[in-house]
């Protein structure tokens, strides 16, 4: 007999709560259809799907899963990263200007 599923996970952090969620799927499932599988918006009802991954590589919704994938739900972004390195390094500047004392 065929085994036609596959073990896979979905996955999402807030700065305060980790989740895992371990899923038997059948083989062709696609990482939507996993999420909706896990029950995880019900449980985060603020989760919006703009940006999955599988392992840290962003991937659509339409994305067919396969044996042990993770799909890692993102939160948005608070601040653009770029602009804070930005401010940081312009903060550098100036503590060297005026560190010299």
């Amino acid at each position: 007999m065929e085994n036609n599923t596959i073990h896979i996970e979905v996955a999402y952090a807030k700065p305060e709560e980790q989740v895992i969620i371990p899923l038997e799927v059948p083989i062709g499932t696609t990482a939507e259809e996993a999420i909706e599988k896990s029950d995880i918006l019900s449980k985060f009802p603020e989760i919006e799907l703009n940006k999955i991954g599988i392992f840290s590589k962003l991937c659509k919704l339409n994305t067919q899963l396969r044996e042990s994938d993770r799909v890692e739900i993102y939160r948005p972004l608070i601040a653009d990263p770029k602009e804070l390195r930005k401010q940081r390094a312009a903060q550098g500047k100036v503590m060297k200007k005026g560190g010299n004392v």
